[in-house]
Protein backbone atom coordinates (compact mmCIF):
# COMPACT_ATOMS: atom_id res chain seq x y z
CA UNK A 1 0.00 0.00 0.00
CA UNK A 2 1.32 3.43 -0.86
CA UNK A 3 1.93 5.91 1.90
CA UNK A 4 1.36 9.64 1.88
CA UNK A 5 1.87 11.90 -1.10
CA UNK A 6 5.42 12.41 -2.33
CA UNK A 7 7.52 15.56 -2.61
CA UNK A 8 7.67 18.07 -5.42
CA UNK A 9 11.06 19.12 -6.64
CA UNK A 10 12.36 21.83 -8.87
CA UNK A 11 11.41 25.17 -10.34
CA UNK A 12 8.74 25.78 -12.94
CA UNK A 13 9.67 29.13 -14.50
CA UNK A 14 6.77 29.35 -16.92
CA UNK A 15 3.11 29.64 -15.96
CA UNK A 16 1.59 26.19 -16.06
CA UNK A 17 5.08 24.72 -16.36
CA UNK A 18 4.57 22.14 -13.62
CA UNK A 19 1.44 20.83 -15.30
CA UNK A 20 3.36 20.66 -18.56
CA UNK A 21 5.90 18.31 -16.98
CA UNK A 22 3.19 15.76 -16.32
CA UNK A 23 1.91 16.14 -19.87
CA UNK A 24 5.35 15.89 -21.47
CA UNK A 25 6.95 13.01 -19.58
CA UNK A 26 3.91 11.41 -18.01
CA UNK A 27 2.32 10.12 -21.21
CA UNK A 28 3.10 6.51 -22.19
CA UNK A 29 5.77 6.41 -19.51
CA UNK A 30 5.99 2.64 -19.65
CA UNK A 31 6.50 2.46 -23.44
CA UNK A 32 8.28 5.70 -24.35
CA UNK A 33 11.64 5.42 -26.08
CA UNK A 34 14.28 8.16 -26.12
CA UNK A 35 17.40 8.86 -28.13
CA UNK A 36 20.15 9.26 -25.54
CA UNK A 37 23.59 10.80 -25.98
CA UNK A 38 26.46 11.44 -23.57
CA UNK A 39 28.98 14.24 -23.96
CA UNK A 40 32.02 14.82 -21.76
CA UNK A 41 33.03 18.42 -21.00
CA UNK A 42 31.11 19.88 -23.99
CA UNK A 43 32.97 22.81 -25.52
CA UNK A 44 36.20 22.22 -23.59
CA UNK A 45 39.16 19.96 -24.32
CA UNK A 46 40.52 19.68 -20.78
CA UNK A 47 40.08 16.70 -18.44
CA UNK A 48 41.14 18.18 -15.11
CA UNK A 49 37.47 18.64 -14.17
CA UNK A 50 34.40 16.58 -14.95
CA UNK A 51 31.09 17.60 -16.50
CA UNK A 52 28.93 14.98 -18.19
CA UNK A 53 25.88 15.99 -20.21
CA UNK A 54 23.25 13.30 -20.77
CA UNK A 55 20.65 14.37 -23.32
CA UNK A 56 17.52 12.23 -23.74
CA UNK A 57 15.28 13.26 -26.64
CA UNK A 58 11.68 12.10 -26.79
CA UNK A 59 8.90 12.70 -29.30
CA UNK A 60 8.02 16.15 -27.97
CA UNK A 61 10.45 16.93 -25.14
CA UNK A 62 14.09 16.72 -24.08
CA UNK A 63 15.51 15.70 -20.73
CA UNK A 64 18.90 17.06 -19.66
CA UNK A 65 20.99 15.49 -16.89
CA UNK A 66 24.16 17.46 -16.13
CA UNK A 67 26.47 15.50 -13.82
CA UNK A 68 29.60 17.09 -12.40
CA UNK A 69 32.24 16.66 -9.72
CA UNK A 70 33.25 20.33 -9.82
CA UNK A 71 32.75 21.13 -6.15
CA UNK A 72 30.41 18.67 -4.44
CA UNK A 73 29.20 15.95 -6.84
CA UNK A 74 25.82 16.96 -8.22
CA UNK A 75 23.34 16.46 -11.00
CA UNK A 76 21.21 19.16 -12.58
CA UNK A 77 17.91 17.94 -14.03
CA UNK A 78 16.12 20.02 -16.66
CA UNK A 79 13.13 19.15 -18.86
CA UNK A 80 12.34 21.24 -21.93
CA UNK A 81 9.64 21.39 -24.56
CA UNK A 82 10.62 20.38 -28.06
CA UNK A 83 13.54 18.31 -29.30
CA UNK A 84 16.11 20.99 -30.14
CA UNK A 85 17.09 22.43 -26.74
CA UNK A 86 20.83 22.49 -26.03
CA UNK A 87 23.18 22.91 -23.06
CA UNK A 88 25.50 25.90 -23.07
CA UNK A 89 28.58 26.25 -20.83
CA UNK A 90 30.84 29.28 -20.34
CA UNK A 91 33.91 27.41 -19.12
CA UNK A 92 35.92 30.47 -18.17
CA UNK A 93 33.13 31.61 -15.89
CA UNK A 94 32.32 28.10 -14.63
CA UNK A 95 35.87 27.58 -13.37
CA UNK A 96 36.07 31.05 -11.86
CA UNK A 97 35.27 31.92 -8.21
CA UNK A 98 31.92 33.36 -9.42
CA UNK A 99 30.27 30.77 -11.71
CA UNK A 100 26.84 32.41 -11.56
CA UNK A 101 25.21 32.15 -15.01
CA UNK A 102 27.88 29.90 -16.54
CA UNK A 103 25.39 27.13 -17.41
CA UNK A 104 22.11 27.63 -19.27
CA UNK A 105 19.74 25.96 -21.68
CA UNK A 106 18.86 27.36 -25.11
CA UNK A 107 16.28 28.41 -25.99
CA UNK A 108 15.59 29.68 -22.49
CA UNK A 109 11.84 29.74 -23.09
CA UNK A 110 11.80 25.98 -23.67
CA UNK A 111 12.66 25.17 -20.05
CA UNK A 112 9.63 23.75 -18.26
CA UNK A 113 11.15 22.50 -15.03
CA UNK A 114 14.52 22.22 -13.30
CA UNK A 115 15.93 20.89 -10.05
CA UNK A 116 19.21 19.59 -8.65
CA UNK A 117 20.50 16.83 -6.38
CA UNK A 118 23.81 17.27 -4.54
CA UNK A 119 25.80 14.54 -2.78
CA UNK A 120 27.42 16.55 -0.03
CA UNK A 121 29.05 14.42 2.67
CA UNK A 122 29.82 10.90 3.87
CA UNK A 123 29.68 10.28 7.60
CA UNK A 124 31.38 7.40 9.39
CA UNK A 125 30.45 6.41 12.91
CA UNK A 126 30.52 3.49 15.32
CA UNK A 127 27.95 2.53 17.91
CA UNK A 128 29.53 1.93 21.28
CA UNK A 129 26.10 0.90 22.55
CA UNK A 130 22.44 1.42 21.74
CA UNK A 131 22.54 5.03 22.97
CA UNK A 132 26.05 6.18 22.13
CA UNK A 133 27.51 6.90 18.69
CA UNK A 134 31.13 7.81 18.00
CA UNK A 135 31.58 9.98 14.91
CA UNK A 136 34.82 10.28 12.98
CA UNK A 137 35.87 13.33 10.92
CA UNK A 138 33.38 13.85 8.09
CA UNK A 139 34.31 13.22 4.48
CA UNK A 140 33.31 16.42 2.68
CA UNK A 141 32.84 15.40 -0.95
CA UNK A 142 33.53 18.93 -2.18
CA UNK A 143 37.11 18.39 -0.96
CA UNK A 144 37.63 15.19 -2.95
CA UNK A 145 39.79 14.92 -6.06
CA UNK A 146 38.30 13.01 -8.99
CA UNK A 147 39.66 10.96 -11.87
CA UNK A 148 38.69 11.80 -15.43
CA UNK A 149 35.23 10.47 -16.22
CA UNK A 150 36.24 10.25 -19.88
CA UNK A 151 38.20 7.06 -19.08
CA UNK A 152 35.04 5.27 -18.01
CA UNK A 153 32.55 6.76 -20.48
CA UNK A 154 30.74 4.03 -22.44
CA UNK A 155 28.53 5.41 -25.19
CA UNK A 156 27.10 1.98 -25.99
CA UNK A 157 26.11 0.98 -22.47
CA UNK A 158 25.30 4.63 -21.60
CA UNK A 159 27.38 4.47 -18.41
CA UNK A 160 30.08 6.58 -16.77
CA UNK A 161 31.84 6.64 -13.41
CA UNK A 162 33.04 9.44 -11.15
CA UNK A 163 35.85 7.96 -9.02
CA UNK A 164 37.66 9.93 -6.33
CA UNK A 165 39.14 10.17 -2.89
CA UNK A 166 39.99 12.80 -0.27
CA UNK A 167 42.48 15.40 -1.48
CA UNK A 168 44.09 15.05 1.95
CA UNK A 169 43.84 11.76 3.85
CA UNK A 170 45.54 12.05 7.25
CA UNK A 171 44.19 8.69 8.45
CA UNK A 172 45.24 6.88 5.28
CA UNK A 173 41.80 5.28 5.06
CA UNK A 174 41.68 5.78 1.30
CA UNK A 175 45.24 4.69 0.57
CA UNK A 176 43.85 1.54 -1.07
CA UNK A 177 40.28 2.67 -1.51
CA UNK A 178 37.98 4.92 -3.50
CA UNK A 179 34.52 6.44 -3.55
CA UNK A 180 32.52 6.45 -6.76
CA UNK A 181 29.24 7.53 -8.33
CA UNK A 182 28.31 5.32 -11.27
CA UNK A 183 25.84 6.82 -13.71
CA UNK A 184 23.55 4.90 -16.08
CA UNK A 185 21.15 6.40 -18.63
CA UNK A 186 18.21 4.56 -20.20
CA UNK A 187 16.61 4.68 -23.64
CA UNK A 188 13.63 2.45 -22.81
CA UNK A 189 11.84 0.87 -19.87
CA UNK A 190 13.19 -2.25 -18.21
CA UNK A 191 14.66 -3.74 -15.07
CA UNK A 192 18.31 -4.01 -14.04
CA UNK A 193 19.64 -7.55 -14.07
CA UNK A 194 21.77 -7.08 -10.97
CA UNK A 195 20.40 -6.54 -7.48
CA UNK A 196 18.49 -4.56 -6.33
CA UNK A 197 16.88 -5.00 -9.77
CA UNK A 198 15.53 -1.46 -10.02
CA UNK A 199 12.67 -0.91 -12.42
CA UNK A 200 13.34 2.05 -14.72
CA UNK A 201 11.77 4.03 -17.56
CA UNK A 202 13.21 6.19 -20.32
CA UNK A 203 12.40 9.19 -18.09
CA UNK A 204 14.95 8.15 -15.48
CA UNK A 205 18.64 7.54 -14.84
CA UNK A 206 20.44 5.54 -12.18
CA UNK A 207 23.21 6.56 -9.80
CA UNK A 208 25.15 3.98 -7.81
CA UNK A 209 27.13 5.06 -4.76
CA UNK A 210 30.15 2.77 -4.27
CA UNK A 211 32.63 2.72 -1.40
CA UNK A 212 35.42 0.24 -2.17
CA UNK A 213 38.61 -0.61 -0.32
CA UNK A 214 38.45 2.31 2.13
CA UNK A 215 39.57 1.22 5.60
CA UNK A 216 36.97 1.83 8.33
CA UNK A 217 38.21 3.95 11.22
CA UNK A 218 36.27 2.01 13.84
CA UNK A 219 34.92 -1.40 14.68
CA UNK A 220 31.74 -2.24 12.72
CA UNK A 221 31.57 1.25 11.25
CA UNK A 222 28.35 2.58 9.81
CA UNK A 223 28.43 4.94 6.85
CA UNK A 224 25.87 7.58 5.87
CA UNK A 225 25.50 9.57 2.66
CA UNK A 226 24.02 13.05 2.88
CA UNK A 227 21.88 13.98 -0.13
CA UNK A 228 20.62 17.54 -0.63
CA UNK A 229 18.00 18.86 -3.04
CA UNK A 230 17.62 22.33 -4.51
CA UNK A 231 14.03 23.44 -4.93
CA UNK A 232 12.09 26.60 -5.67
CA UNK A 233 10.98 28.29 -2.44
CA UNK A 234 7.48 27.35 -1.36
CA UNK A 235 7.35 23.95 -3.05
CA UNK A 236 6.61 21.12 -0.60
CA UNK A 237 8.94 18.16 -0.27
CA UNK A 238 7.98 14.96 1.50
CA UNK A 239 9.21 11.41 1.80
CA UNK A 240 6.82 8.68 0.73
CA UNK A 241 7.08 5.06 1.74
CA UNK A 242 5.76 2.43 -0.66
CA UNK A 243 5.35 -1.26 0.26
CA UNK A 244 4.92 -4.28 -1.95
CA UNK A 245 4.11 -7.93 -1.27
CA UNK A 246 6.17 -8.88 -4.32
CA UNK A 247 9.55 -9.70 -2.78
CA UNK A 248 11.38 -11.16 -5.78
CA UNK A 249 12.85 -7.78 -6.64
CA UNK A 250 13.03 -6.48 -3.06
CA UNK A 251 15.68 -8.53 -1.30
CA UNK A 252 15.79 -8.70 2.48
CA UNK A 253 13.62 -5.68 3.27
CA UNK A 254 10.29 -5.45 1.49
CA UNK A 255 9.99 -1.71 1.14
CA UNK A 256 10.90 1.14 -1.20
CA UNK A 257 11.48 4.73 -0.17
CA UNK A 258 10.50 7.43 -2.63
CA UNK A 259 11.47 11.04 -2.52
CA UNK A 260 9.24 11.88 -5.41
CA UNK A 261 6.36 13.71 -7.07
CA UNK A 262 4.74 14.00 -10.46
CA UNK A 263 7.55 16.43 -11.31
CA UNK A 264 10.67 14.48 -10.36
CA UNK A 265 11.79 11.78 -8.00
CA UNK A 266 14.65 10.06 -6.22
CA UNK A 267 13.75 6.47 -5.49
CA UNK A 268 15.65 3.66 -3.79
CA UNK A 269 15.11 0.36 -2.05
CA UNK A 270 16.05 -0.07 1.57
CA UNK A 271 19.06 -2.26 0.97
CA UNK A 272 22.70 -1.90 -0.06
CA UNK A 273 25.17 -4.64 -0.94
CA UNK A 274 28.63 -5.72 0.13
CA UNK A 275 29.77 -7.35 -3.12
CA UNK A 276 30.54 -6.35 -6.70
CA UNK A 277 28.40 -9.30 -7.83
CA UNK A 278 25.66 -8.95 -5.21
CA UNK A 279 23.59 -11.80 -3.89
CA UNK A 280 20.83 -11.65 -1.31
CA UNK A 281 23.19 -12.77 1.45
CA UNK A 282 25.40 -9.73 0.71
CA UNK A 283 22.66 -7.27 1.65
CA UNK A 284 23.29 -4.46 4.11
CA UNK A 285 20.44 -2.67 5.84
CA UNK A 286 19.72 0.80 4.52
CA UNK A 287 17.98 3.42 6.65
CA UNK A 288 16.88 6.93 5.71
CA UNK A 289 16.29 9.79 8.08
CA UNK A 290 13.54 12.35 7.72
CA UNK A 291 13.74 15.04 5.06
CA UNK A 292 14.85 18.22 6.80
CA UNK A 293 15.35 21.80 5.75
CA UNK A 294 19.08 22.41 5.62
CA UNK A 295 20.11 25.12 8.05
CA UNK A 296 23.62 25.19 6.64
CA UNK A 297 25.14 26.67 3.51
CA UNK A 298 25.09 24.38 0.49
CA UNK A 299 28.63 23.24 -0.33
CA UNK A 300 30.01 25.00 -3.33
CA UNK A 301 28.79 22.85 -6.19
CA UNK A 302 29.71 24.87 -9.22
CA UNK A 303 27.02 23.54 -11.54
CA UNK A 304 24.28 24.37 -9.01
CA UNK A 305 25.55 27.91 -8.57
CA UNK A 306 26.24 28.21 -12.29
CA UNK A 307 22.65 27.36 -13.18
CA UNK A 308 20.54 28.65 -10.27
CA UNK A 309 22.76 31.61 -9.34
CA UNK A 310 24.76 32.73 -6.32
CA UNK A 311 21.57 33.37 -4.35
CA UNK A 312 20.58 29.72 -4.47
CA UNK A 313 20.69 29.46 -0.67
CA UNK A 314 18.18 32.28 -0.19
CA UNK A 315 16.09 32.11 -3.37
CA UNK A 316 15.61 28.35 -3.34
CA UNK A 317 14.84 25.80 -0.65
CA UNK A 318 17.55 23.34 0.27
CA UNK A 319 16.52 20.12 1.98
CA UNK A 320 18.62 17.13 2.94
CA UNK A 321 18.25 13.51 3.93
CA UNK A 322 20.81 11.12 5.40
CA UNK A 323 20.89 7.56 4.07
CA UNK A 324 22.81 5.23 6.38
CA UNK A 325 24.12 1.73 5.83
CA UNK A 326 24.59 -0.79 8.64
CA UNK A 327 22.71 -2.71 11.29
CA UNK A 328 23.02 -6.24 12.56
CA UNK A 329 24.74 -7.12 9.31
CA UNK A 330 26.85 -3.95 9.32
CA UNK A 331 30.07 -5.92 9.61
CA UNK A 332 29.74 -6.97 5.96
CA UNK A 333 31.64 -3.85 4.88
CA UNK A 334 34.37 -4.46 7.44
CA UNK A 335 34.81 -7.97 6.09
CA UNK A 336 34.55 -7.26 2.36
CA UNK A 337 35.50 -3.56 2.16
CA UNK A 338 32.77 -2.95 -0.39
CA UNK A 339 29.48 -1.05 -0.24
CA UNK A 340 27.10 -0.37 -3.11
CA UNK A 341 23.79 1.51 -2.98
CA UNK A 342 21.64 2.34 -6.02
CA UNK A 343 18.99 4.98 -6.59
CA UNK A 344 16.83 6.02 -9.50
CA UNK A 345 16.19 9.66 -10.34
CA UNK A 346 14.14 11.21 -13.08
CA UNK A 347 11.02 13.05 -14.18
CA UNK A 348 7.33 12.29 -13.73
CA UNK A 349 5.93 9.50 -11.58
CA UNK A 350 8.47 6.94 -10.35
CA UNK A 351 8.04 3.50 -11.90
CA UNK A 352 5.88 1.14 -9.84
CA UNK A 353 6.63 -2.53 -9.41
CA UNK A 354 4.04 -5.00 -10.66
CA UNK A 355 3.92 -8.67 -9.85
CA UNK A 356 6.87 -10.52 -11.36
CA UNK A 357 6.31 -13.61 -13.57
CA UNK A 358 7.52 -15.86 -10.76
CA UNK A 359 5.04 -14.44 -8.27
CA UNK A 360 2.23 -14.57 -10.82
CA UNK A 361 2.97 -18.25 -11.52
CA UNK A 362 3.06 -19.05 -7.80
CA UNK A 363 -0.26 -17.27 -7.28
CA UNK A 364 -1.77 -19.09 -10.26
CA UNK A 365 -0.70 -22.45 -8.87
CA UNK A 366 -1.80 -21.56 -5.34
CA UNK A 367 -5.25 -20.33 -6.43
CA UNK A 368 -5.73 -22.61 -9.40
CA UNK A 369 -4.91 -25.96 -7.80
CA UNK A 370 -7.78 -25.90 -5.25
CA UNK A 371 -10.20 -24.92 -8.02
CA UNK A 372 -9.03 -27.80 -10.23
CA UNK A 373 -9.34 -30.23 -7.32
CA UNK A 374 -12.84 -28.94 -6.58
CA UNK A 375 -13.97 -29.39 -10.18
CA UNK A 376 -12.39 -32.85 -10.49
CA UNK A 377 -13.85 -33.91 -7.15
CA UNK A 378 -17.33 -32.75 -8.16
CA UNK A 379 -17.11 -34.69 -11.43
CA UNK A 380 -16.02 -37.84 -9.61
CA UNK A 381 -18.91 -37.58 -7.15
CA UNK A 382 -21.45 -37.02 -9.91
CA UNK A 383 -20.07 -39.90 -11.93
CA UNK A 384 -20.11 -42.20 -8.90
CA UNK A 385 -23.73 -41.31 -8.13
CA UNK A 386 -24.82 -41.94 -11.69
CA UNK A 387 -23.05 -45.27 -11.81
CA UNK A 388 -24.64 -46.44 -8.52
CA UNK A 389 -28.18 -45.99 -9.81
CA UNK A 390 -27.55 -47.67 -13.18
CA UNK A 391 -26.11 -50.93 -11.83
CA UNK A 392 -29.64 -52.42 -11.17
CA UNK A 393 -32.55 -53.26 -13.46
CA UNK A 394 -35.75 -51.38 -12.78
CA UNK A 395 -38.50 -53.41 -10.94
CA UNK A 396 -41.86 -53.51 -12.60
Amino acid sequence: ADGEAAPKWGSCPAAGGCAAVAVLVGQRQGSVTRWVSMQYNPGWNGSSVNLLHVRAVGSNDTLHYVWSSIGAPAVLLVVTEGTSSALRVNWTQLLSPTPDGAIWIEPAGSVVYSTAVVFTKVFEYSKANALEEVFYPTYDLSDFSWDSVNRTLNHTALTAEFVGGPATDPSGSFSNGSLAFRVTAYETSGRDETLPSLLHTANSSKVEFVLAGAAPRGNSSWFALEVATVEEAGVVQRLRLARSIDDEYTPTIFESRNDSSTLSFLQWKATAYGSQAPKREDSIQCHSGSLKAANWTLPRSSIVLAYFGEGVGSTYTINAVNISFGGEDGNIYEEKRYLSWSALLGFGQPPKDTFSPLVISIMAVALGTPMVLLVVGSCVVLFAQGKRYTEYEPIN
